[in-house]
């Protein structure tokens, strides 16, 4: 026979006992945090060999910006404006034709006994969209 104050001192040790366990456990996973955390982080020798490799980027990067600076055959604005001024026109004249030619083709089409995919072929004609050509926005 254990006594009340035996089982009460008994229980105190293990509620003791209980919290000391979770606070080891609690320790435990932070250490596992940290040892992960460290574990996965680059050693010197890598960071410096990662240090080195940056470098030589950079020089390369600096480099090309250097030759882009002092290159003499710069696009003016004025060369520039014109070419987007050719190929608006140029989009635009592209988008009237192909508009007459769908026009002509669905006048032909209205009297033709075939399906339009047929007529395409038997005359001969590439659309567009057998190549994958889009316009592009104005």
């Amino acid at each position: 026979m254990v006594s009340d104050a035996d089982l009460q001192g008994l229980d105190a040790k293990i509620v003791a006992l209980t919290a000391k366990v979770q606070s080891l456990q609690q320790t435990c996973r932070h250490m596992e945090a940290e040892l992960k955390e460290l574990t996965s982080a680059l050693t010197t020798p890598e960071m410096q060999k990662e240090i080195q490799e940056l470098k030589k980027e950079c020089a390369v990067y600096t480099e090309r910006l250097k030759n882009i600076k002092v290159a003499t055959n710069h696009v003016t604005p004025e060369e520039k404006e014109q070419v987007y001024r050719e190929r608006q026109k140029y989009c635009k004249e592209w988008r009237k034709r192909k508009r007459m030619a769908t026009e002509l083709c669905d006048a032909i089409l209205e009297g033709y006994p075939k399906s339009k995919k047929q007529f395409f072929e038997e005359v001969g004609i590439e659309t567009d969209e057998d190549y994958n050509v889009k316009l592009p926005d104005p």
